[in-house]
């Protein structure tokens, strides 16, 4: 295959998860055992650094309809209010008008803080469900995938376009970009939220590796796609959401100088080998120690009698549970507060879902799977955690 960044046919194999199913294919009952699986591998390109997977599962299939929801999150959501309420004070302080186009809106958590501050909206969002209940809230949303053509079709600017956890989801990546650089107002700002590759291998959350991130970047991948097509990062910070997250602003290539934080966030890529093939063959090897202890973890937790239920049922954690096997003979359930996927199973491993509220009895340990939620999810239980319940948590980054 082609590099989807640089078009480079020197690609290497650094990491193979096995076949999988599509992950965010939470089962009905009939469904069960019908999933199709798809191969789940990492290739490197040896000409620009940059990681992805080597099949696509068509995005028809992935984001035409699907249960994620933005809103359920309360730190999710106060993440977009500090990003919304940054990007008004540093560029837009004292506009009266001013829009904002989201990229892969969802249910418009991030465009309602947006609202909240003055700005005319805009979302496209691919999902009929989360689509319409954006539109139900009050959020301008179009139920499209966004390309050029959109850009074309809707024949204007923005001030602002905001991308959150959707620019490694893309098929369609350079008409993508070629869109944003299409839809941005000539001192716009476009801000991409990313998952950060250095702090996904740092932290051993492999779980992030699924059908629907087909690319996984650094600075530098993404600055050599930004390039490409006439855009420039002048500012980006770490954020602790989801494990580590990119939070990066960019502009039309020459409006605006890369700031000293960029430039040493360039340097720490650059001393820590986080684009070179040999970090990514020992992220493989370090992912076989991880499984062999969690799953003596969860074999001493069994040996014991206890109970052992999931926290949580994100898509990543589908990756997590098939790659480590397992299944319900550790896993009775995964607990759940979204109620769209109240009744199914999940992908691969058919463990049933129940919803949080709904429990009438507790288990000895949650085996957490949305781990990137570590600080919401302790303080929300510590009624639990009082009466002997332990949490433990596969992934343990730092600041999560």
């Amino acid at each position: 295959m082609d590099c989807r960044v640089c078009d480079s046919t020197d690609l290497t194999l650094a990491l193979d998860l096995g076949a999988q199913p599509w992950c965010n294919h939470f089962l009905k009952p009939e469904e069960v055992g019908q999933e199709p699986y798809y191969p789940l591998r990492l290739l490197y390109c040896n000409h620009c650094g940059a990681v992805q997977l080597d099949y696509t599962v068509k995005k028809e299939i992935m984001f035409g309809d699907h249960t994620y929801l933005s809103g359920v999150t309360k730190s999710l959501s106060e993440h977009f209010r500090r990003v919304a309420a940054e990007v008004d004070q540093r560029f837009l302080a004292g506009r009266e008008k001013k829009s904002v186009l989201d990229i892969g809106s969802n249910d418009g958590t991030q465009l309602k803080h947006f609202q909240a501050l003055g700005y005319e909206v805009l979302g496209v969002e691919s999902s009929k469900t989360t689509a319409q209940i954006a539109q139900d809230a009050g959020v301008p949303t179009l139920n499209e995938f966004f390309n050029l053509e959109v850009v074309q079709r809707l024949g204007r600017s923005f001030d602002v376009i905001n991308a959150a956890g959707v620019f490694f989801h893309l098929e369609e990546l350079h008409s993508v970009t070629e869109g944003i650089r299409a839809a941005l107002a000539p001192e716009g700002v476009f801000v991409v939220q990313f998952l950060y590759m250095k702090r996904i291998v740092e932290n051993l959350a492999f779980d992030q590796i699924y059908h629907e991130h087909l690319l996984y970047y650094n600075l530098q991948t993404i600055e050599t796609l930004l390039n490409r097509h006439g855009l420039a990062l002048f500012d980006a910070y770490l954020a602790p959401i989801h494990g580590g997250s990119m939070i990066g602003f960019v502009g039309h290539q020459g409006t605006r100088e890369p700031s000293e934080r960029l430039q040493a966030l360039r340097q720490a890529e650059m001393d820590a080998g986080s684009n070179e093939l040999a970090t990514y063959l020992d992220f493989a090897q370090r992912i076989e120690r991880m499984k062999a202890e969690n799953l003596a973890y969860l074999d001493r937790a069994k040996q014991a009698g206890k109970t052992v239920w999931g926290f949580g049922a994100p898509v990543k954690g589908n990756t997590l549970l098939n790659y480590f096997g397992i299944g319900t003979q550790y896993l009775d359930y995964l607990v759940e507060k979204n109620e769209l996927r109240r009744g199914l199973y999940s992908p691969g491993m058919h463990i049933p879902l129940v919803i949080e509220k709904e429990l009438t009895s507790l288990p000895d340990i949650y085996y957490v799977l949305a781990w990137n939620f570590k600080r919401e999810i302790l303080a929300n239980n510590q009624a639990l955690l009082d009466r002997g319940v332990e949490f433990f948590f596969p992934v343990n980054p730092p600041d999560a």
